[in-house]
């Protein structure tokens, strides 16, 4: 669970934990939640993240690279 949250860091880049909770539907307790490996992800809101960023969700998983 640690690699998805390293690669969500990456594609989030400078936009805050907030706004991005707010662009793709996610409540923003529940993103941090991911990003601090407290929680894993549930499948439909790993496919909202790999469609936000038009990414495969092995990239988002560290199966497949960047």
């Amino acid at each position: 669970m640690g690699l998805f949250a390293e690669n969500l860091r990456l594609l989030i880049g400078d936009m805050s934990v907030n706004e991005f909770a707010g662009r793709v539907g996610i409540p923003q307790q529940t993103l941090s939640r991911y990003l601090h490996c407290q929680r894993q992800i549930t499948l439909e809101y790993l496919c909202k993240i790999a469609d936000y960023f038009g990414e495969e969700v092995d990239v988002l998983i560290g199966r497949k690279q960047f």
